[in-house]
């Protein structure tokens, strides 16, 4: 199963990734939702989403949103810093409408990965 990482800042993108690609996982990356959404659509094989949910172009709630809609079998994990309402009131919103699992920057590398054991079981 491949995991898309989809977040706007290239030094966190690239981190996540690192962090994935390190323990074996197959990883896909997205500067924005509206390239994420296109990724989904034409990549069978990504099985879970990990989506910033403070980006331009296309913002992670609204991205969350499509994918559940369009791929309701999806995993998906949100992870914000902020933003003007504050980290917690932006995940509690992506927890509503579709993600599995929420994660606050910044995280370790440990906090990542076990989330993603418990949402895709490796």
């Amino acid at each position: 199963m491949r995991i898309l990482v989809i977040d706007d800042d290239d030094v966190v993108r690239e981190m996540i990734c690192r962090m994935l690609t390190d323990v074996g996982h197959e990883v896909t990356q997205a500067r924005d939702g509206k390239e994420g959404l296109r990724i989904v659509a034409k990549e069978a094989d990504i099985g879970m989403v990990i989506s910033d949910l403070i980006m331009p172009e296309k913002e992670g709630i609204e991205t969350i949103r499509e994918i559940r809609g369009d791929h309701p079998e999806m995993k998906i994990l949100a992870i914000s810093g902020g933003g003007a309402g504050g980290a917690q009131a932006y995940l509690s919103l992506a927890g509503k409408i579709g993600a599995d699992a929420t994660l606050k920057k910044p995280f370790v590398s440990d906090e990542l990965l076990s989330v993603v054991r418990d949402l895709v079981g490796n």
